[in-house]
This record gives C-alpha cells, sequence and structure tokens, in this order.
C-alpha cells in the first residue's frame, strides 16, 4: 500500500476482500490500507456492497463502491429500506398498503404499495423487475448521499448510530 500510494494515481483501489473473510477482517484490512492513501484522492473498494458495509468503510475513509447487490437482490425480491431488508415475495405483504419504506424519496416508495410490489413479483411481472431496481439504487444512492452530508457536517458517528438504531426496530 505504501509503495502503490507513492505513485501519482488520481485515485486507488482496494479489492480482493468480501471473498468470504469476516466483516471485521475485511474492516481491519480497509483500515490499516486506507491509512497510507492521500485523503486527496479517491478510495474506491471494490465489489463491498452491503449497507452496512457501505457505512462501516466509509467510516474507515473509502469513497467509491460497487456491487451487484442492488440489482441482484431487487431481481430476487429483496428490497432495501431505512429499517432493513424487505422480503417482498412474502405472503404478509399481500394485503400491506403501506409504501415499502415511508422515509425514501424514490417514485416507487411515492406511488406504490408493498402489496403492488408483492403482487408484481409474484406475477413475475417485468414491471416489478423495473420498479424494484429503481428503488434498491435510489436507496444506495441516497444512503450515500446521507453519508456525505454527514461528514460535512462533522455529524458522522451520529448518522451511523442513527443508521443502526432503525434497523433494530
Amino acid at each position: 500500500a505504501k509503495e502503490l500510494c507513492a505513485l501519482d494515481f488520481d485515485g486507488f483501489a482496494i479489492g480482493g476482500l468480501s471473498v468470504g473473510e469476516s466483516n471485521s477482517d475485511m474492516y481491519d484490512t480497509v483500515e490499516w490500507t486506507t491509512q497510507f492513501m492521500p485523503k486527496d484522492k479517491p478510495r474506491y473498494l471494490m465489489g463491498v456492497g452491503t449497507p452496512e458495509d457501505l457505512v462501516e468503510n466509509v467510516e474507515r475513509g473509502v469513497d467509491m463502491f460497487d456491487c451487484v447487490m442492488p440489482t441482484r437482490n431487487a431481481r430476487n425480491g429483496t428490497l432495501f429500506t431505512s429499517y432493513g431488508k424487505v422480503n417482498i415475495k412474502s405472503a404478509r405483504f399481500k394485503e400491506n398498503n403501506e409504501p415499502l419504506d415511508p422515509e425514501c424519496g424514490c417514485m416507487v416508495c411515492k406511488t406504490y404499495s408493498k402489496a403492488y410490489l408483492n403482487h408484481l413479483f409474484r406475477a413475475r411481472e417485468i414491471t416489478y423487475f423495473r420498479l424494484a431496481t429503481i428503488h434498491n439504487l435510489y436507496y444506495y444512492l441516497d444512503l450515500m448521499k446521507q453519508m456525505r452530508e454527514a461528514i460535512l457536517e462533522n455529524r458522522f458517528k451520529q448518522f451511523k448510530k442513527e443508521f443502526y438504531k432503525k434497523r433494530e426496530s
């Protein structure tokens, strides 16, 4: 890491993680690695993508991520919300007319109910896949936006605490 960071690259990627090691080991490795990286260059963590992993690794100095998780999970009926994952396939949503995530500003949450999304998924309707992908991508983009704002306002620790508290409720 020290030798690579001595070179004047436009940014730095961290790869080879999230391939079976524990979260603790991944976080420790990222923390160790980022200490050598210039703070004024982008830091990219490859292939890591749970919302929790994003929060933990942003705290450790990572700026960017890529992962198939939002789109793959959308296709398989798992949607990300402020309160954790929702398995929209579940029969308990069949008659639930609430929005997927009342805190989400995406057009899916503003327009459609859990019952409707459940119906579309069960019917294997192509519209479901589009709406679910739109929602999950919006969720991820908004999560990153919230973290950027928290960092700029010097309240990241409070953001992180609230992030986990919602998921426990």
